[in-house]
């Protein structure tokens, strides 16, 4: 496995625009870096959480993060994330959008949660996967695109390539 050195890119673009421009950057500078396996694929994401429009990015520290979980807390959004896939075919891009409810959270909640740690590095400071789902109360969608990698849309653009588990390329 090669990670990607990329910066992402800050505000200035679409929700949607940045969460592909980062996902293309990922896949290419690995790309770039340490080539396509012989049969194989590169594959770059990256999510965003939107409210009203907006990109909340990554908390730079837990006053940040606690001001995103208060706009979030008591109302629903976009997790957005873009999913790019590079074989010696070519490149193929997808997005997926999962909209995620969250309940009403108080002082106590929120320190609670910032207290957890969980929300450096995590787009709209929170970790579904981990105890920032005791901050939601309902998923619309996929919840593996919440985590940061939509499983199902991989498997699609896996099995389009010829690279699913269970093709002559796969196995």
């Amino acid at each position: 496995m090669v990670a990607s050195g990329f910066e992402e890119h800050g505000p200035g673009r679409s929700p949607r625009d940045r969460v592909v421009a980062n996902a293309q950057g990922k896949a290419r500078d690995v790309v770039s870096r340490a080539g396509i396996p012989p049969g194989g694929a590169v594959l770059g994401a990256d999510t965003e959480v939107v409210l009203d429009g907006m990109s909340l990015g990554k908390p730079e520290d837990a006053e940040a993060a606690r001001r995103m979980l208060r706009g979030l807390a008591g109302r629903a959004h976009e997790v957005l994330t873009a999913v790019v896939l590079v074989t010696e075919a070519g490149e193929r891009t997808e997005v997926a959008s999962t909209r995620v409810h969250m309940r009403a959270a108080d002082e106590d909640v929120l320190n609670w949660y910032i207290a957890t740690g969980e929300w450096r590095d995590r787009a709209g400071g929170y970790a579904v996967q981990g105890a920032g789902a005791a901050l939601v109360t309902g998923v619309e969608g996929d919840h593996s695109a919440v985590v940061g990698l939509p499983v199902p849309l991989v498997a699609d653009l896996l099995l389009a390539a010829g690279l699913g588990p269970w093709t002559a390329s796969g196995a």
